[in-house]
C-alpha cells in the first residue's frame, strides 16, 4: 500500500504549547463538555478531480456532476476542457485528490481511462480512485472495471446516485 500523501496537514492542532491555548472559546463557538480524549484530526471533505481529457467538448455533464458533488460538501477540483491524462494525473497529485473522475463522450474512453490509471500506479497513486461516465458500451464498462476503473456512470445516472456511490466507496488517501 502507498504512503499517505498527507504529510502533516493537521500537524499544528497537536502540537500547539499550552501558553498559547485560547482561555476561551472563539466568538461564535460552543464549549462542549466530554470526557473523552482523542487526538484525531476533524474529518476533512473528499478531494474530487473532474476532468475533461482528450478533445471532447461537450462539458456541460462533468460540471453538473462537480457542482453536484460541490453542494454536497466535497472540495471539487475541475480541470477544465481538452486535459491530457499526464495533465489530469499531475492535477490529482498536486491537489492530493482522494478521487478522479473522468468525463468521457468522445468514445476514446478505452484509451483515456487506461493512460490515466497506467499513470497513477507509474507515479504511485494507484489509491487515487478513478471512475467516469459518458456514453461507453457496455461490454467496455467490463473491461474498464478490469483494468481498475472504480464505476463508470452512464447517461440517466442521478446526481444523488453519484454522490451516494462517492461517499461509499471513496476514503482519504485511497482507503476503501
Amino acid at each position: 500500500m502507498a504512503a499517505p500523501r498527507r504529510p502533516a496537514r493537521f500537524s499544528q492542532l497537536v502540537t500547539s504549547s499550552a501558553r498559547h491555548q485560547p482561555t476561551s472559546p472563539p466568538v461564535g463557538w460552543t464549549t462542549v463538555e466530554s470526557d473523552e480524549v482523542t487526538t484525531d484530526p476533524p474529518a476533512a471533505p473528499l478531494r474530487i478531480v473532474v476532468a475533461k481529457p482528450g478533445l471532447d467538448g461537450h462539458d456541460r455533464g462533468a460540471k453538473v456532476v462537480a457542482r453536484a458533488l460541490r453542494d454536497a460538501g466535497m472540495e471539487v477540483i475541475y480541470t477544465g476542457l481538452h486535459q491530457t491524462p499526464e495533465q489530469i494525473v499531475q492535477t490529482a497529485i498536486a491537489e492530493d485528490a482522494d478521487a478522479i473522475g473522468l468525463s468521457v463522450l468522445s468514445g476514446a474512453h478505452m484509451t483515456l481511462f487506461t493512460k490515466v490509471i497506467e499513470l497513477l500506479k507509474r507515479a504511485d497513486a494507484a489509491d487515487i480512485v478513478v471512475f467516469g461516465g459518458g456514453i461507453i458500451p457496455e461490454a467496455d464498462r467490463a473491461e474498464l472495471a478490469d483494468i481498475g476503473v472504480a464505476q463508470v456512470f452512464t447517461p440517466g445516472a442521478t446526481m444523488a446516485e453519484i454522490v451516494a456511490w462517492v461517499r461509499a466507496h471513496v476514503r482519504h488517501g485511497g482507503d476503501f
